[in-house]
């Protein structure tokens, strides 16, 4: 971990929607910006054009952030690096990673999913793929912050997680800004559960709001989903007092209601008559809940954890179940104590 410094390089390995953002947010606190992308018209939309016209459109890009294929370059040259990839890119792009990656790195993963082969989440990833000299500056960063708001501007808080608490402050005072709040926690598990287990519930949400059932049935899911984190993540061996700060509540609130979460429209076009395949085929950006339905119901079953809206989000998403015939299973279900924890 290096410290603190205004003339800090910071490097982002993603240039989707939200990489862009953070990255756009990073040049302007004053930090040289690497914005690494894997699709060439995207560097040149960015080094040439000042903008992302293929993911973030319409946001002007500083003249301190730089986009570049050279991953090695990126990660040699900036002490901090946030990495901004769909989960089942996380493990490839860490091993990738690996060589440049020196104990004076602070890795900063702004992903939230759980990897539908190994069920682990980010964390777990990083930890598995990379040498155990380096996890001492992993951390984790989650909350409620669609990427169009933060690349404007808008006053945004998120949460920043590590193990380790002078990391955690390290970050809080290099990334936080006068629009950009960001809170420490210890609570690793507690902060990835939620960041990946909320996509799943705006699915629910959206599906709900598209077959017009209202804002009962609104606040009937967000408030029961939050019930079936905290049930899991604390499985997981998570706090869960974090299921009501920003990586818990704060993010499944912004995602369920939000009109620019890409989860949220799955759902309202599901519950519009459309097929997954109709949805998926028409989107450019990643709807991480799609993938994440399924291993947060396998990892639900493996720890022998009660969670029907997840269940039935993965049955809809992934069996053909009807969304009006999921609404109706979870409204027959047998009647239970609200406070029960499994």
């Amino acid at each position: 971990m290096t410290s603190s410094s205004q003339n800090q390089t910071v490097g982002v390995i993603g240039a989707g929607a939200w990489g862009t953002a953070l990255a756009i947010h990073a040049a302007r606190k004053g930090r040289r910006t690497w914005l690494w992308a894997r699709e060439p018209e995207v560097i040149e939309q960015i080094n040439e054009l000042r903008e992302n016209k293929m993911f973030l459109k319409g946001f002007p890009i500083p003249e301190s952030l730089h986009a570049t294929d050279d991953l090695e370059r990126v990660v040699r040259e900036s002490p901090i690096v946030l990495t901004v990839m769909p989960t089942p890119h996380v493990a490839g792009m860490a091993a990738l990673m690996a060589p440049w990656l020196t104990d004076d790195h602070t890795i900063v993963s702004c992903s939230k999913g759980i990897d539908n082969e190994s069920l682990e989440t980010v964390n777990e990833i990083f930890e598995r793929v990379l040498p155990r000299r380096l996890h001492a500056g992993l951390s984790y960063l989650s909350g409620p912050s669609f990427a169009a708001e933060v690349a404007i501007g808008s006053p945004t808080a998120v949460t920043i997680a590590a193990t380790d608490r002078k990391l955690t402050r390290y970050l809080q005072k290099e990334l936080s800004s006068d629009r950009f709040r960001c809170y420490a926690s210890n609570d690793v598990i507690g902060v990835e559960m939620g960041g990946a287990l909320k996509n799943v519930m705006a699915i629910a949400v959206g599906t709900a709001d598209g077959l017009g059932f209202g804002s009962n049935a609104r606040a009937a899911l967000i408030t029961r989903g939050l019930a079936e984190i905290t049930r899991l993540a604390v499985r997981k061996g998570g706090n869960p007092l974090t299921s009501q700060g920003l990586a818990g509540m704060g993010d499944l609130v912004l995602t369920c209601t939000g009109d620019l979460s890409r989860n949220r429209t799955v759902g309202l076009r599901l519950g519009k008559g459309e097929t997954i395949a109709e949805i998926l085929g028409s989107m450019t950006a990643v709807a991480e809940g799609v993938l994440t339905s399924r291993s947060a119901w396998r990892l639900a079953q493996a720890h022998g954890v009660d969670v029907p809206i997840i269940e039935t989000t993965y049955r809809v998403v992934h069996e053909g179940m009807t969304p009006l015939a999921a609404l109706e299973h979870l409204m027959s279900r047998e009647l239970k104590d609200e406070l029960s924890l499994w």
